[in-house]
């Protein structure tokens, strides 16, 4: 799986330990790095979150992980691109249960909420997880799918 980071100044350094350690884990993931380093304090989130939502919704990447200080911005962000469905998930739970029932293609976290232990067991549950298809989360996604086709026009 081809898996697309970024993260404003607030995120860098735990955008880089979960990169770090997604290629250590020696899983066949592929990390694909799109930028924050830290080093200017005036990068914006919604430029990050721009990105790995472009990236996920073009097919460069099948899934996406966005990190900023809360979460809140990155994630308000990246769901206003058509096709893209992220949360703001600092538990295990939400980051499988938003794939397996939502179809979540994103996952957004806070640095300054979640640690780089929590995050990371975040990121494993994240892409783990894969769409369940029964018809109660089918239906239920379709009514998203609806909602963003109405206000497509």
């Amino acid at each position: 799986m081809r898996v697309a980071f970024a993260a404003d100044h607030a995120g860098a350094a735990l955008k880089d330990e979960l990169l770090r350690r997604l290629v250590a884990s020696g899983t066949e993931h592929e990390a694909i790095d799109l930028g924050g380093d830290g080093s200017d304090p005036f990068d914006d989130y919604p430029d990050f979150a721009a990105r790995v939502a472009f990236a996920v919704r073009d097919r460069e990447a099948d899934r996406g992980i966005l990190i900023c200080g809360s979460g809140v911005g990155a994630s308000v962000a990246a769901n206003k691109v058509v096709g893209i469905r992220t949360a703001v998930c600092h538990d295990t739970y939400s980051a499988h249960q938003g794939v397996e029932h939502d179809d979540m293609n994103v996952l957004t976290l806070g640095s300054r909420v979640i640690g780089p232990e929590p995050a990371w067991e975040c990121v494993v549950a994240f892409l783990g997880a894969r769409f369940s298809g029964e018809e109660r989360h089918r239906r239920r996604l379709d009514k998203v799918l609806a909602i963003e086709a109405s206000e497509r026009g």
